[in-house]
């Protein structure tokens, strides 16, 4: 049996240096033609198109979207909610992971390690917004406790991970 660890390292290996520029030049502009991307990393295009299929088979390349400004669509406050529970069971995390999922004002949601037991980034419109979310979220299950700490400026916001090099043999 593999394990995620094993596979990610396994997927990691597979990537050779165009494969890496491949993935900084679509997460710059996913709206680039093939050609485009070719003649950026080297490549005509069908071993460029070739190459972003098996990326994107091999769940490297999950998905390309549209970034959108969550202010100009009237989204302007950014919460970071700290969640602790009591209860750790499978059941309840089942439970808690179903109805957090299903908020659309959850951006990303994180279990983590140390005093705290999850991580919510949530965007609204306003107080009255959050308040509605903050309702649902603590009538959802039982939670111990619920800290919500409110963004004043967002300083650096990038979607693009930083493609390491090549590995050294």
């Amino acid at each position: 049996m593999t394990d995620v660890t094993d596979q990610t390292t396994e997927s990691t290996r597979r990537l050779d240096a165009i494969d890496r520029k491949i993935l900084t030049v679509l997460q710059e502009d996913a709206s680039l033609s093939v050609a485009e991307i070719g003649d950026r990393v080297g490549l005509s295009s069908t071993p460029c198109w070739k190459r972003i299929q098996r990326l994107e088979a091999d769940g490297v390349i999950l998905r390309r979207v549209a970034l959108v400004d969550q202010n100009k669509i009237g989204l302007g406050i950014s919460v970071f909610v700290s969640v602790e529970s009591a209860d750790h069971s499978d059941a309840w995390l089942k439970k808690f992971a179903d109805a957090v999922s299903a908020m659309p004002e959850v951006m990303e949601f994180y279990r983590m390690a140390g005093d705290v037991d999850y991580m919510l980034r949530v965007v609204v419109a306003d107080m009255q917004s959050y308040d509605v979310f903050y309702k649902k979220l603590i009538s959802a299950v039982a939670l111990k406790n619920v800290t919500s700490r409110f963004a004043m400026e967002k300083i650096k916001s990038v979607t693009a991970l930083p493609v390491p090099p090549m590995p050294a043999n």
